[in-house]
């Protein structure tokens, strides 16, 4: 059992946090910002992140599980057809990886390969029954498996999106389909978060509230104009724009949002963006 997975069990408020494996093969300062976050209950290896191309999210969290730091792998379905995902599944258990982020992943279009072409064989409900399936010891043919896997997999939810409905019903569908944790998109609203709570609380499936740290308005404006199922709200925007220190006014905004979260989730993950040495400021 993945010491993540015994946290939530047990009910404790946990801390993520995030990080982006580096654009070549150097992890040097990657592995120095990863230990500097070995307080947090576990660390996301982003999967080429808005689709822009990295090293290999599975490569750098078996390396993180080598230094004995807890990864949660996020795969997404754009790159992979089903025999890949189903491979690389295999490879991270291999690794001694459990924690997974499961993902359908952005467009290959808003990337820095823009004319990729993108697989989505699969979606991310339907990776989440494929990773129960692997647990049972068979493939998705139902060829059987030499050796066992075990995971703790995740989801994402986007509690701001509308309709709201529709995004509850998928994140049904995920809990039917094996989720076990939930990871939010970033939050700025707390009405909306209360609101979905109310309503997600009667499955008791632990979900971390996402806090993105907002460095500008001109980086709150981008999202809401670009990042589907995000939404600054125009008064956190105008905090921003008026700020004598727009990050520090950032970071009071992230605070907030966590102090909302302990009365209201299971837990935190933070998107620091490069900024992990604030992340003591966050949760202060």
């Amino acid at each position: 059992m993945s010491r993540l997975s015994e946290q939530l069990l047990a009910g404790r408020f946990v801390v993520t946090a995030e990080i982006a494996p580096p654009k070549g093969i150097d992890v040097t300062e990657t592995l120095a910002v990863a230990n500097r976050l070995e307080g947090m209950a576990a660390i996301n290896v982003t999967d080429n992140q808005g689709a822009n191309m990295r090293l290999s999210a599975s490569a750098l969290a078996a390396l993180l599980a080598r230094e004995q730091l807890e990864p949660v792998l996020q795969i997404t379905c754009r790159d992979r057809n089903r025999m890949a995902l189903q491979s690389d599944l295999l490879g991270a258990a291999a690794h001694g990886i459990e924690n997974l982020l499961l993902l359908s992943g952005d467009h290959a279009c808003f990337g820095d390969h823009p004319d990729a072409r993108p697989v989505f064989d699969l979606d991310s409900v339907q990776l989440l029954q494929v990773v129960e399936t692997l647990q049972r010891g068979v493939d998705m043919v139902g060829e059987s498996l030499a050796g066992t896997p075990t995971f703790f997999p995740g989801a994402a939810v986007a509690p701001e999106a509308e309709p709201f409905e529709l995004m509850f019903r998928k994140f049904e569908k995920k809990i039917e389909a094996g989720a076990r944790f939930f990871q939010t998109q970033a939050v700025f609203s707390p009405e909306k978060i209360e609101r979905f709570m109310d309503e997600a609380r009667r499955y008791q499936t632990p979900v971390l509230a996402g806090v993105l740290l907002l460095k500008s308005a001109r980086m709150a404006r981008f999202l809401n104009e670009h990042i589907p199922g995000v939404r600054v709200p125009e008064h956190l925007v105008e905090r921003l724009d008026k700020a004598h220190k727009p990050q520090a006014e950032g970071v009071a905004i992230a605070r907030d949002m966590i102090a909302m979260a302990r009365e209201r989730c299971h837990g935190v993950h933070l998107m620091t963006l490069g900024r992990e040495d604030l992340i003591p400021d966050l949760l202060s």
